[in-house]
């Protein structure tokens, strides 16, 4: 069986680009465009890296993927399309790909070529990079990851080989329908070799960063903004039509709200709350659609972890006190979907098992609360139970967290003292395993639920828990090569109901405010993979 998709096809719709934007209009629905094409947009916290291999945060994907292009790109709807790759193939028996690369350019002028991706891939998985997402060359199967990531392999074995310039050969350990959409993720990037042993650790700043996507970087100041322009050397320069596209860090969401109002930004986060009453008055920019990720509270099981979270009873009587719909419904109201599971309930291939606590209603949940915290010898007539919960500055995370310490406090008579830290230093806890329980989430890398599954695997880079079960790694390397996967799946989630190593809270929609003005957000894609150089503004 071979598989090729030619990127000629789908850009063709594209081909009168040039004069039609020279006539100021959309090369394709005609539109007339804005004179001003600058689109800016609220970032709750600042990036943590431009380094495609060390990044590890969602917004900090979204402006990777204006810097930098990888294999494979996705469509609006979240399909995958050609990016730096034109076409590819696969195999008969599915286990190699042979990606062709396209004629392109670096933004200082050098050719993007198949050894660029080669290079970050190895640099990826090389122990040496201390890369949390080096376990993703490992999810995509590519030959001899696994020991290369433990370091009992040398970096120049993984399966990945350019075979000349524009050819580049990936071998993966079993066949995977959904390989190519893996390729979206900003940790298989390229990046320019020559650049990186110039500059080191320099290389990520503006001047010294050279990508091959569609804008570059020009202006970073930390926690405050991050710029990008129009890279002139970009393959589809020409059917670019923003001009500038500047992100603004606004920890406060009203704040944000205030200046969508004032129109200093194009795109915000709908505050906690306010959806409905947006929604009423602004119809035509308020916006609630699906999206692939999971809210949750970690348990922290390590050697670090409270005493009173090793016992099973005490983390589900956690669980189980927690109100989910009050939350959703009381708080967000956004359209965002209780959780009593980790995977979100709408990734393609997905199969919702029975977890039995999901049926009952809250008032039996809570009683089987009560029931497991003075089983395990804590609550009335017991230890006192008091923990700890990080979370993450946001005022939404915080009226969350204050409902939910209330709601421990109410039902199991639990002091969950609230600790508030920025991004960065939210993040360092949770990798130091500095935290009891904390705030967390999980957006899906590709759209299949071992990019959710796989989380919680002992080996896995962003198991900051350590929930360890032999069972549950058994099952995710089963479903690698299963006919029938979702088995595994529904599998792995009842263990996860049954040890909860994590309190579920809520499955996301994409909650948001778009200017009218601004054209081509993504909104049916799951994924929320945006590229600036899809979108565009019309005159008014």
């Amino acid at each position: 069986m071979k598989f090729t998709i030619k990127a000629a096809l789908l850009c063709s719709a594209f081909a009168v680009a040039g004069p039609a934007m020279a006539a100021g209009t959309h090369p394709v629905t005609g539109e007339a465009l804005a004179d001003s094409q600058t689109y800016t947009y609220r970032m709750l916290d600042d990036v943590k890296s431009f380094d495609p291999q060390i990044n590890t945060d969602v917004e900090g994907s979204h402006i990777l993927r204006d810097l930098f292009e990888g294999l494979v790109n996705s469509d609006p709807q979240g399909n995958s399309v050609p990016g730096a790759a034109e076409s590819w193939e696969v195999s008969e028996d599915g286990l190699t790909y042979t990606f062709k690369l396209r004629d392109a350019k670096w933004s200082n002028g050098d050719p993007v070529t198949a050894g660029d991706f080669v290079y970050a891939w190895r640099r990826l998985a090389d122990p040496a990079t201390a890369s949390e997402y080096a376990w993703y060359m490992e999810l995509m199967g590519v030959e001899n990851a696994t020991k290369i990531v433990a370091g009992e392999a040398e970096v120049d074995t993984l399966g990945v080989t350019a075979v000349d310039d524009k050819t580049l050969e990936v071998k993966i350990d079993a066949p995977r329908p959904y390989f190519p959409g893996m390729l979206t993720h900003a940790s298989t990037f390229p990046v320019n070799q020559k650049v990186l042993e110039a500059h080191g650790n320099d290389w990520t700043k503006p001047g010294n960063l050279v990508g091959n996507g569609a804008y570059v970087l020009t202006d970073y100041v930390p926690g405050v903004k991050v710029v990008r322009e129009r890279n002139p050397m970009y393959w589809d320069n020409d059917n670019t039509i923003l001009e500038t596209v500047t992100a603004l860090v606004i920890n406060d969401e009203n704040i944000a709200l205030t200046r969508y109002d004032a129109g200093e930004v194009d795109k915000t986060e709908v505050p906690a709350g306010q959806y409905p009453a947006l929604k009423e008055k602004l119809p035509d920019e308020t916006y609630s659609t699906p999206r692939s990720c999971s809210y949750i509270y970690m348990f922290n099981l390590g050697e670090n972890g409270p005493e009173a979270l090793k016992d099973v009873r005490v983390r589900k009587a956690m669980s189980y006190a927690l109100n989910r719909d009050v939350i959703v419904n009381n708080i967000l109201k956004g359209g965002q979907y209780p959780s009593y599971n980790w995977t979100h309930q709408k990734t393609a291939g997905f199969e919702m098992p029975d977890i039995e606590y999901a049926t009952w209603t809250q008032e039996e949940r809570e009683a089987k609360a009560k029931e497991l915290l003075a089983e395990a010898g804590y609550g009335e007539g017991g230890k006192p139970l008091e923990l700890t919960l990080n979370y993450n500055t946001s005022e939404a995370h915080k009226k969350i967290a204050i409902a939910a310490s209330q709601m421990w406090k109410q039902t199991l008579g639990a002091n969950v003292t609230l600790a508030n830290f920025e991004w960065k230093v939210h993040l360092d806890k949770l990798r130091n395993g500095d935290f009891g329980m904390a705030r967390y989430a999980w957006c899906g890398d590709y759209n299949e639920p071992s990019t959710y599954t796989d989380l919680f695997t002992t080996t896995s880079g962003h198991n900051n828990g350590k929930f360890s079960n032999e069972k549950y790694d058994e099952l995710a390397k089963a479903a690698k090569t299963s006919d029938n996967p979702a088995e595994e799946y529904k599998q792995m989630e009842q263990i996860l109901a049954d040890e909860m190593p994590i309190v579920p809270v809520y499955q996301y929609t994409n909650v948001v405010m778009v200017k009218p003005d601004l054209k081509g957000y993504p909104f049916e894609d799951l994924m929320n993979n945006i590229y600036s150089r899809r979108m565009y503004k019309v005159a008014e």
